[in-house]
């Protein structure tokens, strides 16, 4: 039963979290050879003064 979690910064649309999910499920599905039904997928989205790069906060740039 393979479980995803992705972290991602907040923003995106239902639709796009959608279409993640949809297409995550399927490589999995095709590479490990399982149902989809096994596949768990946890999105986690971060605001973006919580999230820095190369001393920046998303936020900030």
């Amino acid at each position: 039963m393979p479980i995803v979690q992705i972290d991602m910064l907040e923003g995106r649309s239902l639709e796009q979290k959608r279409d993640l999910v949809k297409k995550v499920t399927q490589a999995i599905v095709e590479t490990a050879k399982c149902p989809p039904e096994a596949v768990t997928i946890v999105l986690r989205e971060a605001p973006t003064q919580h999230i820095a790069k190369a001393g920046v906060l998303a936020s900030d740039r």
